[in-house]
C-alpha cells in the first residue's frame, strides 16, 4: 500500500483506492498487511474503497490480516446484532428510522475491541452513512469542567434486562444464570436478581490515555445509555409505567448522583459538531482504531447491509470502588 496515495477527506487522510479492481482482497490484505497496522496504530482511521467484490466468508480472514490478530466475540451486548460466519456481526439492527449516537464500541464496559472494520455490501437507497469522529477532538472540546467532574466521580451503568430493550440471555449469551453471575463477578460488575429478571450496575472511567499515541480520549457511554438520548414522550412513558430504578438502561456518576441533562446534550453536541459522514460505496472497507474513533449510523430508506468484526481486546484494571 503506497500510503502517499491516500486522500484526504474533511480534512483527514483516510481513503485509499485500490488500484486494481479486480485483485484478490484476501491477496491484498496479505500482501499489504504490515503497511495498513501501521498506518492504523499513528492515524486511526482508513477507508479502503474500489475491490469489485469481497466475498462476505473473506472478511473475517481479512480483517484478521489487516489487523494483526484474531477477531473476538461480542460479549457482555448492549444491542441487538446477527451472528454471521468466523465472528463477522450484522451492524447493529435498531430500526432504520432511528439514529444511533457517536460511541466507541463497548465503551460502557471495562473491556472492548481496541481494532473494529465495517463491510459495506448494500449501501441504503438514502442515508445510512456510519459517521466517525475523533475522541481525541471531543476530549478537548468538551468544556473542561465537564470533563473534570466526570473525571473525577467517573460513570455508574445501571441496566435491567427484559423484552423492553435486550434479555440477559442475549447480553450474556447463556441461559445459565450461574455463568452471568461468574462473569459478573470477574468483571467488577454488580448483579442482583429482580422479579422482573436481571439489574446490573458498573463503573467505568469516563476517559483514557491511548496506549500507543498517549492522547487523552473521551471514552465513554453515558450520552448513549442515559435515559435522556430517548425521545421526551418515550422516557416519560418507559419512567411512568417502569419507574426509573427499573428503566433499560440509564447512567449516573459514579457515586450514584444523576447527570444533568443538559451536560449531556453538550457532550452530544460536541460529537454532532465534529463527526465527518461519508457515503458508503458497497463494498467500502472502513477500519478504525477503535479508541481513537467513534462510529454511529444515519436512519436509512431501503435495503441496507454492514458488516461488522472486532479484534484486538483491550482493557483497564478493574475499579475499586463499590457499588
Amino acid at each position: 500500500m503506497n500510503t502517499q496515495k491516500i486522500e484526504s477527506f474533511q480534512g483527514i487522510d483516510m481513503i485509499y483506492n485500490i488500484e486494481n479492481p479486480n485483485s484478490s482482497p484476501l491477496d491484498w490484505a496479505n500482501e499489504n498487511k504490515e503497511e495498513v497496522k501501521a498506518f492504523l496504530e499513528k492515524t486511526g482511521v482508513l477507508l479502503i474503497r474500489g475491490f469489485d467484490n469481497i466475498n462476505e466468508n473473506d472478511f473475517g480472514t481479512i480483517l484478521s490480516l489487516l489487523f494483526g490478530g484474531e477477531l473476538i466475540d461480542y460479549t457482555f451486548r448492549s444491542t441487538p446484532r446477527t451472528e454471521l460466519k468466523n465472528k463477522i456481526y450484522t451492524a447493529t439492527e435498531y430500526h432504520q428510522t432511528e439514529w444511533i449516537p457517536q460511541h466507541n464500541e463497548n465503551a460502557y464496559s471495562n473491556k472492548w475491541p481496541s481494532r473494529i472494520g465495517f463491510l459495506c455490501k448494500i449501501k441504503a437507497e438514502k442515508m445510512g452513512n456510519t459517521p466517525i469522529s475523533d475522541s481525541r477532538i471531543a476530549y478537548n472540546e468538551i468544556p473542561a469542567e465537564i470533563r473534570d467532574e466526570f473525571e473525577k466521580k467517573n460513570i455508574m451503568y445501571v441496566r435491567n434486562y427484559s423484552d423492553i430493550d435486550l434479555p440477559w440471555e442475549e447480553v450474556f449469551q447463556t441461559k445459565n444464570k450461574g455463568e452471568v453471575e461468574a462473569y459478573c463477578k470477574a468483571n467488577n460488575i454488580s448483579a442482583e436478581w429482580t422479579p422482573d429478571g436481571l439489574r446490573t450496575k458498573q463503573i467505568n472511567k469516563s476517559t483514557l490515555i491511548h496506549p500507543i499515541t498517549k492522547d487523552k480520549l473521551w471514552f465513554n457511554q453515558a450520552h448513549l445509555f442515559h435515559v435522556s438520548n430517548l425521545s421526551s414522550e418515550l422516557r416519560e412513558n418507559l419512567i411512568a409505567i417502569l419507574g426509573e430504578n427499573n428503566l433499560p438502561r440509564n447512567t449516573y456518576f459514579g457515586d450514584g448522583t444523576p447527570i444533568d441533562h443538559e451536560v449531556l446534550d453538550i457532550i452530544r453536541e460536541v460529537y454532532n459538531k465534529t463527526k465527518i459522514s461519508f457515503d458508503w460505496q458497497e463494498n467500502d472497507l472502513l477500519l478504525l482504531d477503535n479508541m481513537l474513533y467513534t462510529h454511529g449510523r444515519e436512519p436509512f430508506e431501503g435495503k441496507r447491509k454492514v458488516l461488522v468484526g472486532m479484534a484486538k481486546e483491550h482493557g483497564i484494571p478493574l475499579s475499586k470502588q463499590s457499588i
